[in-house]
């Protein structure tokens, strides 16, 4: 751009020359303009192109007034010198704002880089100042998981108890109840279900005493453990006429998961998806079996999880629901990692979230992501 100025310029001052030579000396008002003409390409080049750029039109500008001169020679030494003092103007018009041109350019330049400088001092300021606000949100959310360790203990010593009380009440009303009775299948699911808790509180107590965490596994093929909680959450979905469809398929292969940690990690999220849907809403199971694990999926039609949350769902302490504890799904979360899983979230074909599941055959860690499974 700025070559192309100065070759208008050029343009420009050579076209003055040709004026002065082409229009007669007795035109003294079109030569006077000719001659202030030449100060503005003077000027514009001293302002593009510094003190260099000045002087260089100045000198041209001489060369194309020349031809002017030539004209006022015969007319006497005082009209002659008069008009060659124009040459003098010219050159400290290029020189005069050559230099104030050249010295602002230099300021620019200095500011510029003192603005760059700013920016970047800004810039490190900001991402300390957000290192400060995440270090502070992780040490107020560590005091509040200290606090709920502490609180957790105390509970739970004081569930075992009454947990104990409980178990042997249906211990002696299974002893009543023969195996062919229709009440019996619901004595078997409270007997598990009070097992279950026991072994929740007890690793509770484990964890606060700080010993390694022991794995159970009874193992379970993950079709009945999902069906086992449809039957265990079935009073809720009929509280809301809650449809829920399982897609079942024939595999010749069962895949086998820790009973337990799914009844619980599942249990959670079907919670928040029964919380989630309305009056007559659906709730969607499937299972994919892969060649390195098991994909299991819930769908529900309720208004979904917005994309900037999704991540922090999994946090703990961070829940939608005014009752909510925001424990559930960070719980699910360790244990599907535990398990070395994966746990996500996306969005259902139903319109609502989806929480897809990925299992792998015999504790396979895996670090892909679900949608890529």
């Amino acid at each position: 751009m700025k070559r192309l100025i100065f070759f208008l310029l050029l343009a420009f001052v050579a076209a003055i020359g040709v004026l002065h030579t082409l229009t007669p000396g007795y035109m003294v008002f079109y030569h006077d303009t000719f001659r202030r003409l030449c100060y503005f390409p003077i000027a514009i080049g001293a302002i593009f192109y510094g003190i260099w750029g000045g002087l260089c039109l100045a000198v041209l500008s001489c060369l194309a007034f020349v031809p002017h001169l030539f004209l006022f020679w015969a007319r006497g030494p005082e009209a002659y010198y008069s008009e060659l003092s124009e040459i003098f103007f010219y050159l400290a018009a290029g020189l005069v704002i050559g230099l104030i041109s050249s010295r602002e350019n230099k300021l620019r330049e200095k500011y510029k880089a003192l603005s760059e400088k700013l920016a970047g001092s800004y810039k490190r300021l900001h991402d300390q100042a957000s290192l400060l606000v995440e270090a502070e949100k992780q040490l107020g959310q560590s005091q509040k998981l200290s606090m709920l360790g502490h609180v957790s203990a105390s509970l739970a010593h004081e569930i075992k108890n009454p947990l104990a009380s409980i178990k042997g009440a249906a211990e002696i009303l299974a002893d009543e109840v023969p195996q062919g009775h229709p009440k019996y299948e619901f004595i078997e699911i409270m007997r598990s279900e009070i097992s279950r808790l026991n072994h929740s509180v007890e690793d509770v107590l484990t964890y606060c005493r700080g010993k390694q965490h022991q794995v159970r596994s009874k193992q379970e093929t993950i079709e009945k453990i999902t069906s086992r909680v449809v039957s265990l959450l079935e009073t809720r979905f009929k509280e809301k006429d809650i449809a829920v469809t399982i897609h079942r398929e024939s595999y010749n292969q069962p895949f086998f998961a820790d009973e337990a940690a799914m009844i619980q990690v599942l249990m959670n999220i079907m919670l928040n998806a029964v919380d989630a849907v309305g009056k007559n809403g659906r709730i969607m199971i499937d299972f994919d079996h892969l060649e390195k694990g098991c994909v299991i999926r819930i769908s529900d039609d309720g208004p979904g999880i917005d994309d900037s949350m999704v991540k922090e769902v999994f946090q703990s302490f961070v829940t939608f629901k005014e009752d909510g504890t925001g424990l559930g799904l960070s719980i699910s979360k360790r244990i599907i990692e535990r398990l070395g899983g994966k746990i996500d979230i996306e969005k259902s074909s139903l319109g609502g979230a989806m929480f897809s599941i990925f299992l792998p055959e015999n504790g396979f860690s895996t670090n892909e992501s679900i949608k890529n499974v």
